[in-house]
């Protein structure tokens, strides 16, 4: 019974990350478009991400010739977390 709960919440939990993983591909990608800052939805999506982007930026250098790579980063760290959950939600 708890099992199935943990698992449960885990499913949830991999399904959270990978619409985290969606928005910042969205936000990447809208960074070459140089979208309209007044947008709300524009506005949203860097509410959301640059936190993250900031966390990575202050312990790695993440531009490399104009080019951010803290997105690539976020998603790389993201997929493995989906990976070492997904393997400890099948054991239990």
């Amino acid at each position: 019974m708890l099992s199935e709960i943990i698992v449960g919440l885990g499913g949830i939990l991999i399904s959270l990350i990978n619409v985290y993983i969606w928005v910042i591909i969205i936000a990447a990608l809208l960074s070459f478009v140089n979208p309209d800052p007044y947008n709300p939805i524009v506005q949203f999506l860097y509410r959301i991400t640059n936190p993250a982007y900031a966390l990575v930026r202050r312990y790695i250098p993440t531009n490399f010739n104009g080019l951010d790579l803290a997105p690539l980063v976020i998603i790389i760290a993201l997929q493995v977390v989906i990976v070492i959950l997904s393997s400890l939600l099948r054991h239990l």
